[in-house]
């Protein structure tokens, strides 16, 4: 029972922060708002018993990507002016939220459909952090490492964009 109440709490959370992402004209709002959905959908991986996914979500998701974009949206000062006009915001908003309609509706009449299942949280050592661990470090070593300098290239050039972007406008 209460973990049904935790459960649409979180999942009210995660929409809510996915509208105020789409709604909100501010770059540094539309950021908090998908933190505030990040976070919510790592408490649901905790709900579900999903350890390693709930620590990636924390670590990866919320505390380096969150960390990055806020950096880079305070780095380049971005001013309402410089923002992009957008007319029919709200428009598309609902249109799109019109279209994913019937796709949600065939998705919620195949779930109802499922045969009747045990539908206990899990208390095993299901998700657990190890297993995954050694499968990361010992077969994927190397496409492990080449992620993290791709992230590390993508930085790198995002500053250099930003840093010759502030040359440019000062030349003008």
């Amino acid at each position: 029972m209460m973990s049904n109440i935790i459960f649409l709490a979180l999942s009210f959370f995660a929409i809510a922060g996915g509208v105020a992402m789409l709604v909100y004209r501010s770059p540094m709002y539309s950021a908090l708002g998908l933190l505030i959905s990040i976070l919510s959908v790592a408490g649901l991986f905790a709900l579900l018993n999903a350890t390693f996914l709930f620590m990636v979500q924390l670590i990866v998701y919320a505390g380096a990507i969150m960390t990055l974009i806020l950096f880079i949206l305070m780095f380049l000062n971005i001013k309402d002016e410089h923002l992009p006009k957008e007319p029919k915001k709200f428009a598309l908003i609902g249109l799109g939220a019109a279209i994913m309609v019937p796709f949600n509706i065939v998705i919620l009449k195949a779930v109802s459909n499922l045969p009747d299942a045990d539908m206990k949280i899990v208390e095993s050592s299901f998700g657990d952090i190890k297993p995954i661990g050694k499968l990361l470090y010992n077969d994927w070593i190397i496409s492990f490492e080449l992620i993290s300098i791709l992230l590390l290239i993508a930085l790198v050039g995002s500053i250099v964009l930003a840093k010759r972007k502030k040359v440019n406008k000062e030349d003008a």
